[in-house]
């Protein structure tokens, strides 16, 4: 799953999730300090570079997710819980943000689709904040039915660590969209994983 980096304008980002959708299973939308008609607009774009709805993921905004026809809504540890979301919308797939195996577990509880764990490694979008580290995912993974993807810092050479603790899936941001040449960076990842289960 690549995440937005909320850096970059419109059509810049627009063309780089192009460039990028084969290399990935997900795109989330994650921009926090563009208005509405943006992140419209942003979606637009993706539409008319064929884009498939059903890999975009919308972080937080229910409504864009439903004007658009977006199927998947990622939510933040804090604000509307997976229950609340569901009971009104359940047609939508919902993930969640979480930071240990409580929340985790909470999480599927309400009926979360999956969640998303982190953050697994120091990040400079995290500067000063000890990591939550590997250890909880092993957990998770022996006691939730839902997939569980982790975030934070991961870089090409953790990739192996995050598929020796069962992790159903990579979340990166920085590691794609700052990079110059984002499509060779996501392929990279992708071979990783490849790699990873060879093992």
């Amino acid at each position: 799953m690549a995440v937005t980096d909320d850096c970059q304008p419109i059509l810049a980002l627009a063309q780089k999730i192009i460039q990028i959708q084969q290399s990935v299973d997900y795109i989330q939308i994650r921009e926090k300090t563009k208005t509405i008609k943006e992140v419209i607009t942003l979606l637009e774009y993706l539409d008319a570079g064929e884009v498939p709805k059903e890999k975009i993921i919308i972080n937080s905004l229910v409504d864009i997710a439903l004007y658009s026809d977006i199927p998947t809504v990622h939510l933040p540890e804090i604000g509307f819980s997976v229950q609340q979301v569901k009971e009104k919308f359940p047609h939508l797939n919902i993930g969640k943000s979480v930071h240990d195996y409580t929340g985790a577990m909470e999480a599927e509880r309400q009926g979360a689709d999956y969640v998303l764990y982190g953050h697994c490694f120091e990040t400079n979008s995290k500067k000063g904040k000890v990591p939550n580290g590997l250890s909880p995912i092993n957990e998770m993974k022996k006691n939730l039915k839902i997939p569980v993807f982790a975030i934070g810092g991961i870089h090409v050479d953790r990739v192996q660590a995050l598929h020796d603790v069962n992790a159903d899936g990579i979340v990166v941001m920085s590691g794609i969209f700052s990079e110059t040449h984002p499509c060779a960076a996501a392929n990279q990842y992708r071979e990783a994983i490849k790699d990873a289960s060879k093992l």
